[in-house]
């Protein structure tokens, strides 16, 4: 019984069978405001190859089917539609006509046809979100990739809404838009945008050329909508990818649509991209947020052409498709001129790569190029590797066969396989053209191979300090616990970097900068004999490869004491991310991190890196510090939050981003009243505006440590009755120390199936609090209890949410681990929930370890 799973075997035996022509969908959303269903009515065209009587099936996920009329015959739904599937008998040879008569229903997870009611103006706005197989929640569809055809929708909707889609949006006759057909696309980058939405509008010009561009909101976000700023990014993306692309932007116009509850970033509907609402901003953010946000846009705009122009024939291309549109987009913002952020590599170094290490140490890790078997594996594979272990390997690439090479490579692809369908090999097999180099084992190490890679320094020097001999040394080490595939040792296109200090500026500067290939376990690298030895020695300058970088202990020592010295921003992001990595990997006690830190984050002038640092000290903290100095650690680290927050700049990102890190571990009486006074405002901090979202920060903090409860709670949403102030609302009840409040939490998500996606998610994060271990003990057998049922009976996104986020990660024992491990062998759960569970049962163990190497610290 499929389910509603499609394995790769079926599709390749349907795509062989049958090509699709054109979808006409006809949806009538006049009853939106009130919810429900909808009717649906979908009329197919197809040519079959094989003779006649062939029999196939196409997808619909739908409360009823009331008519399926097959080339002219009625065939009885009671008979033809189960699991997900309509069964399609007797087929011609050439030309089917197929039409299909459902009730479709809205959802409030995310996923199909999403419904949210705006709390501020009562009205409902609609989306769809179909990636990865929910195009056929909507309408009925071959719900596969390389299955491409033209849609043209027609759509009935309450009198002075919006309705957009791929195509231009028309007048309306009488509420009904009639679309005209889009080209040649797969079904999951169709798209509807449907409801009173607010737009601005604008065009890209250049040449000739003339693309409509539009921005969609809700009214109640209308006036935090920075259009000018999000227009800036989009035709900044426009000139660098037309140019690097060399084909034009391959749709007939440009939708941005903003949008409620929204579980990704955003998602590449061809000419209608949508993003998270949240990147509308309704209160002071740093520039890493605007960063994060252009590079979202850049991601998206690049996915136009690949992804949306030329697509994937199957799921285990996903990694080429997510990480082409991640490296080109940080590379446009590296790159483009008037770009805001040419610092993007450092962003990258910072957070994606960071991301990717920790996914590529988990049992589930893979090869890049993964194997995707069916739709259950696909949905839990958007991952650190997919995404960015895959732009950094591409980052590699273009490193080992040259950019003007690479962009060369991707033209030839583009004009090759425009609107169709490709592998791996297709790209691949137009960059050997362009550049020269044969990538099959570089292939076959860098794609086909799970794993990372360490690189570490080798060096001899004289009794003057010059330099007698230099290596690097490559290792691969064991797989994680349960991983397939083997360690592999893999050619790395990297640069050394020679640091000294700079006596006038007190800098740390780069005085020679060395690129070579490093191949196999020891690479000699002679260039450096006979050279005065550097204050500090960085393998993998400029952040080229993908790996794991050691310092030697002279330069470990002298960057322990001048981190924050360095004159650039990557060399300084590349050593915090390998002290990160030690201190995951418990070769750096989490104390002696937390040292590192306080004595470098005060020099530290990327905000990004900063709010990175925030983030990782109260993890290690939280998780990785010996139990009986964490309280001790804490103290020290809010104390220097306070002190960094009332030292720094008045108005500036550096002082919101220790406003909220400060938030988020006050602990003491006198800390808390500080966080009272801030939101009464009897007490004020030069510059620092107390927003609607840093009101938020503290009111959560105060809830979560006992100090506020119901009627503070209520009285904050009061002053934000909107759905951000619901969201913000419902974490901090669930963060409540009482036995009342996580029980209340706990069946709202668990007992009950009624709470939206992004409510539900909300719900979750306030419930988990690492300084609640006791109250939240009791859930840890409880989750084992239900976590398969949930997984079994809700839809993917919503069962991920609880599948993830209640796992007793904050129990970091070894009866956690004793206590998964029992489940994981008597639960028989499905593949995809066993790497889930799995992968949080790592992050326990890996717990274990670092708080061992805290505890030996101490003592020494």
């Amino acid at each position: 019984m499929p389910g509603t799973n499609l394995t790769r075997e079926e599709a390749q035996q349907r795509a062989q069978l049958l090509t699709v022509d054109s979808y006409e969908i006809e949806l009538d959303l006049s009853g939106a405001q009130e919810g429900g269903t909808y009717r649906s009515v979908t009329t197919v065209r197809f040519d079959v190859t094989a003779g006649n009587g062939a029999e196939s099936f196409i997808d619909l996920v739908a409360p009823a089917v009331h008519e399926v009329t097959l080339n002219g015959d009625s065939l009885d739904p009671a008979e033809v539609f189960a699991d997900s599937r309509i069964a399609l008998p007797g087929l011609l040879q050439g030309r089917n006509i197929l039409r299909v008569v459902a009730d479709c229903a809205y959802t409030n997870t995310g996923e199909g046809l999403h419904r949210f009611v705006d709390p501020v103006d009562e009205q409902a706005y609609l989306y769809t979100q179909f990636e990865v197989p929910d195009a056929r929640r909507v309408f009925a569809s071959f719900e596969q990739p390389d299955l491409k055809a033209t849609f043209q929708f027609t759509v009935k909707a309450p009198e002075g809404w919006t309705v957009v889609s791929n195509s231009p949006t028309p007048e309306p006759q009488d509420n009904v838009w009639v679309f005209e057909p889009t080209p040649r696309i797969s079904t999951y980058i169709t798209a509807l945008i449907v409801g009173p939405y607010h737009s601005v509008h604008s065009v890209y010009e250049k040449d000739g050329q003339s693309v409509p561009l539009g921005i969609y909101c809700r009214p109640s976000l209308a006036e935090y909508l920075d259009s000018d700023a999000i227009f800036e990014v989009t035709r900044q993306g426009f000139e660098w990818f037309q140019e690097k692309f060399d084909y034009a932007y391959p749709f007939e116009k440009y939708d941005q649509l903003f949008v409620p509850e929204f579980n990704a970033g955003a998602m590449e509907n061809a000419g209608a991209v949508t993003i998270r609402d949240q990147y509308v901003f309704r209160s002071k953010v740093t520039d890493a947020a605007y960063e994060m946000r252009a590079e979202t846009i850049l991601h998206e705009l690049a996915h136009m052409w690949f992804g949306d122009l030329v697509t994937m024939e199957w799921w285990n291309d996903l990694w080429l498709n997510e990480s082409f549109a991640t490296y080109t987009s940080i590379a446009c913002q590296a790159h483009a001129p008037g770009s805001r952020w040419p610092h993007a590599w450092t962003t990258f170094a910072n957070s994606m790569k960071t991301w990717a290490y920790r996914q590529d140490q988990l049992p589930s890790t893979h090869p890049i190029m993964a194997e995707i078997r069916d739709l259950d594996d696909v949905l839990v594979n958007f991952d650190g590797i997919t995404y960015a272990k895959g732009a950094s390997v591409l980052k590699q690439l273009v490193a080992y066969v040259g950019m003007d090479e690479f962009f060369r490579g991707v033209q030839a692809y583009f004009k090759r396989h425009a609107f169709g369908n490709t592998r791996l090999s297709d790209l691949l097999g137009a960059l050997e053209e362009t550049s020269g180099r044969d990538l099959k084992t570089w292939s076959e190490k860098w794609l086909q191979a799970a794993g990372i890679n360490v690189l570490r320094p080798e060096i001899e020097t004289d009794a003057d300090g010059v330099v007698t001999a230099f290596a690097i040394r490559q290792e691969a080490p064991a797989l994680p616990a349960g991983a397939k595939g083997e360690p592999t040792l893999r050619p790395h296109r990297i640069a050394v970097g020679l640091y000294d200090l700079d006596e006038a500026s007190g800098k740390l500067v780069r005085r020679e900068r060395i690129e070579l290939d490093v191949d196999g376990e020891l690479t000699a690298v002679p260039q450096l004999v006979g050279e005065r030895r550097p204050a500090v020695i960085l393998l993998n300058d400029d952040d080229l490869s993908y790996a794991k970088v050691r310092l030697d202990e002279q330069s470990l020592a002298f960057v322990t004491e001048h981190l924050g010295d360095f004159e650039s921003s990557l060399p300084r992001a590349l050593c915090w991310a390998s002290a990160w990595d030690m201190t995951r990997d418990a070769e750096l006690a989490a104390r002696d991190y937390l040292s590192l830190v306080l004595s470098g984050i005060g020099k530290e002038s990327d905000i990004g890196v900063v709010q990175s640092l925030h983030r990782q000290v109260k993890l290690a903290i939280d998780l990785y510090a010996d139990p009986a100095a964490r309280e001790a650690l804490l103290a020290r680290w809010t104390d220097a939050t306070l002190a960094h927050l009332r030292a720094a700049a008045p108005g500036s990102d550096h002082q919101l981003a220790w406003a909220r890190a400060f938030a988020a571990t006050a602990r003491t009486p006198e800390q808390l009243d500080v966080l009272d006074a801030l939101l009464e405002g009897s007490q004020t901090i030069e510059g620092l505006v107390v927003d609607t979202e840093l009101r938020w920060a503290f009111v959560q903090r105060l809830a979560a440590v006992g100090r506020f409860d119901e009627a503070e709670i209520a009285g904050e949403y009061e002053r934000d009755r909107t759905a951000a102030g619901e969201r913000h609302a419902a974490t901090a009840r669930a963060a409540r120390p009482t036995e009342e409040a996580k029980a209340e939490a706990w069946a709202s998500v668990v007992d009950s199936d009624k709470l939206p996606n992004a409510v539900q998610e909300a719900v979750i994060g306030g419930f988990v609090q690492t300084d609640q271990r006791e109250v939240l003990a009791p859930y840890a057998e409880r989750y084992f209890e239900v976590v398969k049922g949930i997984w079994e009976s809700r839809s993917h996104e919503m069962a991920q949410q609880i599948a993830v986020g209640l796992y007793p990660t904050v129990q970091v024992s070894q009866e956690t681990l004793d206590r998964t491990d029992a489940w994981l062998a008597s639960a028989e759960p499905s593949a995809a929930l066993r790497r889930l569970v799995s992968e949080s049962r790592a992050g326990v163990e890996r717990a274990l370890r670092a708080q061992r190497a805290d505890a030996a610290a101490a003592g020494e």
